[in-house]
């Protein structure tokens, strides 16, 4: 398994725009290895996330962006959400660009993003059912398991914010994943 030292730089006003380019780009590359030009997950512009989304993780308080470096170039970037009373922690987003794949280097961010965090007793991410390289990635390198599939016949138990999707935002099938750390 590679391990690719990263280093994981908070998010400046000066890279705002880049960064939000680079995670749309990141995220409809994914897509279109998947489905083609054809893709109905793909919004009214063209984006499989949207520009309002990655704002308002970047924007929220409580969450921490950073983007990727990897011999020195920018490689992509990561917004956490932190809880400090709970230490049930979101990975809201994580993206590689498309030509630094298979480098090691979103899995040498993630060694970044726990070493920086290790109060942390879980971690919890989303990504959309097709992207199978995303799901290898959390399960079979980073140690999440599989939680949930969100889907038009998910019922959650209990109703929180994380559970509602709005229609105009990527797939509405989704799986949830988690990770408990050691020591938990």
């Amino acid at each position: 398994m590679k391990n690719t030292k990263v280093t994981l730089v908070p998010l400046t006003a000066e890279d705002r725009e880049q960064f939000i380019l680079d995670n749309q780009w990141s995220f409809k590359y994914g897509a279109m290895q998947e489905f083609g030009e054809r893709d109905d997950h793909i919004d009214g512009d063209g984006e499989i996330i949207s520009r309002s989304t990655i704002e308002r993780c970047i924007d929220d308080p409580q969450n921490e962006t950073y983007r990727i470096f990897a011999e020195g170039k920018s490689a992509g970037g990561v917004i956490l959400k932190i809880d400090k009373e709970t230490h049930h922690n979101h990975l809201e987003i994580l993206f590689v660009s498309p030509e630094e794949h298979s480098k090691g280097i979103g899995y040498g961010a993630w060694l970044a993003v726990e070493a920086l965090h290790p109060e942390t007793e879980v971690w919890e991410t989303c990504t959309p059912y097709f992207e199978k390289r995303n799901i290898h990635f959390y399960v079979n390198k980073c140690g999440f398991q599989i939680d949930q599939f969100r889907c038009e016949h998910f019922q959650p138990e209990q109703e929180t914010h994380d559970d509602e999707h709005d229609p105009d935002e990527g797939p509405d099938e989704m799986f949830r994943f988690i990770k408990v750390m050691k020591g938990s």
